[in-house]
């Protein structure tokens, strides 16, 4: 079955599509909100595609996800109790008890860290607003390690360019697959 390489296929063409980096951009805003699905899937095509526009999309998906994270801080300041059954029902309760402990061990830091960390963004926007985390310090940190964050990922792409994205392509079946089997094998690991 070739579906990972149909998808991967699918992804590098709308990389470099006229409203690339519309969706990036909208991708990453959301992402930060509720969306499941992280901007990467799309900054990375776009900077092996495009190398010489990496810093630039790193910074618009900065600035997205940003503003995103604006919006999940006000859900959690002022509509936590109408969404906390869509964070329960979505599986992210767990990552939420976790991310509300690191800000009331760390503060601020959590943040900056949370750019970089494997629990969702999302998590730590409104958990940020639950705990009435101070908001400019919130917009500053986010936006520091978001953007280091994609352009860490965007130079990265960018680096390996068109000739790893061929390479990339030969192994996307055995690399999706793989990433299948780790998640039902953690899934049943974590029932």
């Amino acid at each position: 079955m070739n579906i990972f390489g149909a998808m991967y296929d699918k992804t590098m063409q709308w990389s470099k599509h006229r409203f690339a980096t519309f969706w990036l951009t909208f991708v990453s805003f959301i992402e930060a909100i509720f969306f499941p699905i992280p901007a990467d899937v799309m900054l990375i095509p776009m900077s092996m595609s495009q190398p010489k526009q990496a810093t630039k999309l790193a910074l618009y998906t900065a600035i997205a996800s940003m503003l995103g994270g604006m919006i999940g801080y006000a859900i959690g300041y002022y509509a936590f109790d109408l969404v906390s059954d869509y964070i329960q029902q979505w599986g992210y309760q767990h990552h939420l008890d976790t991310a509300i402990s690191w800000f009331t061990k760390w503060g601020i830091l959590v943040v900056f860290v949370a750019g970089f960390s494997p629990i969702p963004y999302k998590v730590f926007t409104i958990c940020a607003g639950v705990m009435q985390m101070a908001f400019i310090p919130f917009i500053i940190t986010s936006f520091i390690s978001r953007y280091a964050r994609f352009l860490l990922v965007a130079k990265l792409a960018a680096w390996g360019g068109e000739k790893f994205a061929a390479k990339l392509r030969k192994s996307i079946e055995i690399i999706g697959w793989s990433v299948v089997a780790l998640a039902i094998i953690a899934y049943l690991l974590l029932k």
